[in-house]
């Protein structure tokens, strides 16, 4: 292992660490006798009838693990989803799995089943609502006459065309009974708090898990120009696509906006998010002697082109130290998309690794280490790569043709064959990507 990777890792094991879904609740829940405190508020156990616990997100069960930790007993039931094989013991809230990107029936069932517990909550009773990233996809209720392989069509498109999160999420918004503050609506008039653990870029409530709790900014109009943008008309089922179109002609009402006086009786949390994360990174880099700046956490764009861009930067460190002379690291936080050209296997951060790889070509003292901090990058059990000026001549040295791989989507293989890939199994955390660039 060379030391530059060696130092990537324990950046990466710092940034990691900082956002532990756990301790993120933890920070805002606290309990002292029958006085529980959220946040800067306070409030009674003896005023509340019963408390529920939901939620949904790859990060749900270390959340929920914390919130019993804090009540206990005082838990009334729950239900949190999270994504298959993130699952942990707990005592008093049901955890559900369901698959992510793309809805499944589980998911389907576990949306009704969240979305009947908040139906039950009066008005003398506490909704902890706990949210990270994936929940778009892990929680869902459809309106009639919408089916799940209707969803899972639409969603697969919207992945396929390169669309935002942002973008994804306002399409589903509209296509659910629970998103876009239709789950708030089902609570009414019960307090209902929620924790949000962000994965995305700039932490919009109203887009993180498709902001089920919280006023939703988007509309019909909204929609209707995303799905022209991308040309997806055709591409979509026919009852999403009639849906949308009689949204956008008024036949449908819109989603909860700020004024609704539903979210009277609600707060909302952000217990952890990237720049958390970045900021760890920094430190640890710092640690270990390197000059460090965090210069963005709102990096979006197509991930072969970003990949581009930071070989850019390493390159103007090397030859004249700026921003930074060396040794330096430089932290990106966000998350890329990637636009399907081929048929084959990998993620964001690993196409962006691939990409960088191959503009590094015979460098000396740059490396770049993509991580996606849910610990699972696109369909794959990878967590990204760690790529540096040789990465291309060991995939030449097996006979593997970088610029091919890329050129299919196919990151995944030529990363894992050359060693450069990254593996940490389930993080049970999810704030977006980091885009460490580092320069010897």
């Amino acid at each position: 292992m060379t030391p530059a990777r060696r130092d990537l890792l324990a950046m990466m094991e710092a940034a990691l660490a900082a956002v532990d879904p756990f301790a993120a609740v933890q920070r805002f829940l606290r309990r002292e006798g029958d006085v529980l405190h959220i946040g800067d508020t306070t409030l009674s156990l003896a005023d509340i009838d019963r408390v529920w616990v939901i939620g949904a997100g790859k990060a749900g069960a270390p959340m929920a693990q914390a919130a019993e930790a804090v009540l206990g007993a005082h838990i009334a039931g729950g239900v949190v989803v999270v994504k298959h094989e993130h699952v942990v013991p707990l005592a008093h809230v049901e955890l559900r799995e369901a698959a992510h990107p793309v809805p499944d029936e589980a998911g389907l069932a576990a949306g009704e089943a969240v979305l009947a517990l908040a139906e039950q909550a009066t008005e003398r009773d506490l909704v902890l609502c706990l949210i990270s990233g994936g929940g778009s996809a892990l929680l869902e209720a459809l309106p009639e006459p919408l089916t799940l392989e209707e969803l899972q069509a639409t969603t697969t498109a919207l992945l396929r065309s390169g669309a935002t999160i942002n973008e994804l999420n306002a399409v589903r918004k509209h296509l659910s009974c629970v998103k876009g503050g239709q789950l708030a609506r089902a609570i009414a008039p019960a307090t209902l708090v929620t924790f949000v653990l962000s994965d995305v870029v700039g932490s919009p409530l109203d887009v993180i898990a498709s902001g089920p709790t919280v006023p939703d900014a988007s509309t019909w109009a909204e929609v209707a120009e995303i799905i022209a943008r991308y040309r997806l008309a055709d591409s979509l089922p026919d009852a999403v696509r009639v849906r949308i179109e009689q949204g956008a002609a008024g036949a449908l009402p819109e989603t909860p906006k700020a004024d609704d006086p539903l979210f009277e009786r609600t707060s909302v949390y952000i217990v952890g998010d990237n720049g958390q994360a970045a900021e760890a990174a920094l430190r640890a880099a710092e640690t270990r002697g390197y000059s460090g700046m965090i210069l963005t956490t709102f990096l979006e764009g197509e991930a072969r082109e970003v990949a581009r861009v930071a070989v850019a930067l390493a390159r103007e460190v090397q030859a004249n130290s700026r921003p930074l002379a060396p040794p330096a690291c430089l932290i990106l936080g966000g998350e890329t998309t990637v636009t399907l050209r081929g048929e084959g296997k990998g993620g964001r951060n690993q196409e962006m690794a691939l990409a960088a790889a191959l503009v590094l070509a015979g460098s000396e003292d740059i490396t770049i280490g993509a991580l996606t901090t849910d610990g699972s990058d696109g369909p794959t059990d990878s967590t990204g790569a760690i790529v540096d000026g040789s990465s291309v001549a060991r995939a030449m040295q097996q006979s593997l043709d970088a610029a091919w791989y890329l050129a299919q989507n196919n990151a995944y293989p030529l990363l894992d064959a050359t060693g450069d890939m990254l593996r940490s199994g389930p993080t049970n955390t999810n704030v977006n990507d980091l885009l460490f660039i580092l320069v010897r």
